[in-house]
């Protein structure tokens, strides 16, 4: 184990997260340094340049850390270590301190829902028997029915599209819970043990180093103590946004303050004043706003996406989040080129049929659009390259939703897919050994880092000039102005205006203003076609 940082307070630029532009990392498909087919985290380090010429404020690493990969690392098996196959934690130290000298903070995934049946409580409860104290940091109940043969509620599985059971029978009888996943057993939090750890964890990547935390299933950990049956519809929902939760993450905010450290939750509420409760100034700095990701690419609903997301915000004083796409949803490039270009996990299909010269366009416009709104923008690695989702032999799908799903759902395994940094190299630069664990399409190295590099009109040169030119925007409220059916136009408290096209017919730009970036050229008479941004000041 390398020496702790014991994290000192940088009160420079204290609230660099409130605008941050944030890329999050998938090491198991980033970059591989030795050549065994798996992304490591010395293929991060040696990226490094790479991704602070691409302008990013921090990293967001999914979870790293020592796990048997039955749900792409969400089953973790030890919170204070790192996978062998991705490093080890001297290396993770490296890599924290590497990247902040180069101006870019780190953000670590935890996963205090559940863990994996490989953890050592989860080894322990499993052997320990009924009614030991080792099993009531999980959920374990007696199965009902004659013999207890069947599960202990009606609770759904949390993979969209599955219809297996949320719970499982040991050979002693007794059911556990797993909102996910067998190997993912839900802790039970309402043991003072579960929370002590988690805070404990908490502390342990703080004083490594690391600048924030994002909070995975953040809405689902407290439980009902009684685990009615949903066919009941108790309220409130006996495992979603329960407010017990708030007393949690107020607990976990002041082990943050302690070290200026940040949290951003995965909370997936339809509810907007019970999403924003969550972002009280007491408890997560911020939350992923999944309303904008799934919105259709349609302009009336993109400002009406726009707006609550704003509003819904506003009254606790928290930055919004924006993102386009991430390691669970169909890639953006391939989701706009589509009939149905929002996002619904209970909707993705095989073969559906994908313009992606359509959906590059109007990719790059959307790039343009989210990172002049106000607040923090998280960028998917590959986003930047304006990778499409690729397609994965039936053989070598990994993720589990496609296999719990019964084969209907796809997976996610197509925006996983390890990234192309060099077109003539061995698996296109990715790593020299090995076939990557999962396969890059044909084509693959058409995307590839070196290609678009030197190419201007690259999505990569894209992205590295919006994000350059981003802080002239400022942090003041977004204004909107008048525009034509079909074209969103705003503009920020520095004078700088956004106007986004998608209406059929060419927009006129405003008058007087001159151009900082387009995501695509301006017709012969300096209007903005159709599915195209662009970025002016006066």
């Amino acid at each position: 184990m390398g020496q702790p940082s014991h994290a000192p307070k940088d009160h420079e630029d204290h609230d660099w997260w409130r605008s941050a532009v944030i890329y999050q990392v998938y090491v198991r498909s980033f970059a591989d340094s030795d050549g065994d087919g798996t992304g490591d985290l010395a293929g991060v380090r040696a990226r490094l340049p790479y991704l602070a010429e691409l302008g990013v404020d921090a990293l967001w690493f999914s979870p790293w850390y020592p796990s048997p990969m039955k749900d792409g690392g969400y089953d973790v098996a030890d919170y204070r270590a790192i996978d062998p196959a991705f490093g080890t934690l001297a290396e993770a130290e490296k890599l924290i301190a590497e990247a902040r000298e180069l101006g870019i903070r780190t953000i670590v995934d935890i996963v205090p829902n559940h863990v994996s049946d490989q953890h050592p409580w989860f080894q322990a409860a499993s052997t320990a028997g009924p009614g030991s104290p080792e099993r009531e940091l999980f959920h374990f109940r007696p199965g009902r029915g004659p013999g207890g043969d069947l599960p202990p509620n009606d609770w759904p599985s949390q993979f969209a599209g599955s219809t297996e059971p949320v719970w499982t029978r040991l050979p002693d009888g007794e059911w556990y819970l797993h909102l996910f996943t067998p190997e993912q057993p839900d802790l039970n939090w309402a043991h003072p043990a579960v929370r002590q750890e988690h805070e404990d964890i908490l502390r342990f990547w703080f004083e490594r180093g690391v600048a924030g935390v994002r909070i995975d299933s953040a809405a689902l950990l407290a439980k009902d103590p009684d685990l009615p049956d949903l066919a009941t519809r108790p309220r409130p929902h006996p495992f979603v946004d329960r407010d017990e939760l708030h007393d949690v993450y107020r607990s976990w905010r002041a082990v943050a303050d302690h070290y200026d450290g940040v949290f951003v939750g995965e909370v997936w509420l339809p509810d907007t004043e019970r999403f924003a409760r969550y972002l009280r100034p007491d408890e997560l700095h911020t939350a992923f706003n999944f309303s904008f990701l799934s919105c259709p690419w349609d302009a009336a609903r993109l400002r009406t996406s726009i707006d609550t997301t704003l509003a819904e915000h506003a009254p606790v004083g928290a930055p919004a989040t924006w993102v386009l796409c991430n390691h669970d949803v169909t890639r953006t490039v391939t989701r706009y080129g589509r009939e149905d270009t929002g996002f619904d996990f209970a909707a993705k299909a095989f073969g559906v049929p994908t313009d992606l010269a359509l959906g590059t366009r109007r990719a790059r416009a959307a790039a343009l659009l989210t990172l002049a709104l106000p607040g923090a923008v998280y960028v998917y690695q590959g986003e930047e390259l304006g990778l499409p989702e690729a397609g994965i032999p039936a053989d070598r799908i990994q993720d589990p939703m496609y296999f719990r799903s019964g084969g209907t759902d796809p997976g996610r395994d197509g925006c996983r897919v390890p990234l192309p940094w060099a077109a003539g190299a061995p698996h296109a630069g990715f790593g020299a050994g090995e076939e990557p664990w999962l396969p890059q399409p044909a084509g693959w190295e058409s995307y590839a880092v070196d290609r678009q590099q030197d190419d201007a009109d690259s999505v990569l040169a894209l992205y590295r000039r919006a994000i350059a030119l981003r802080p002239r925007f400022g942090d003041g409220p977004l204004t909107w102005l008048p525009a034509p059916e079909g074209v969103l136009a705003f503009t920020r408290a520095e004078g700088v205006t956004c106007v986004v096209n998608l209406a059929a017919a060419p927009a006129e730009l405003p008058a007087r203003s001159r151009l900082l970036i387009a995501s695509g050229p301006l017709d012969d008479e300096g209007r903005l076609p159709q599915d195209t941004a662009a970025w002016l000041t006066d």
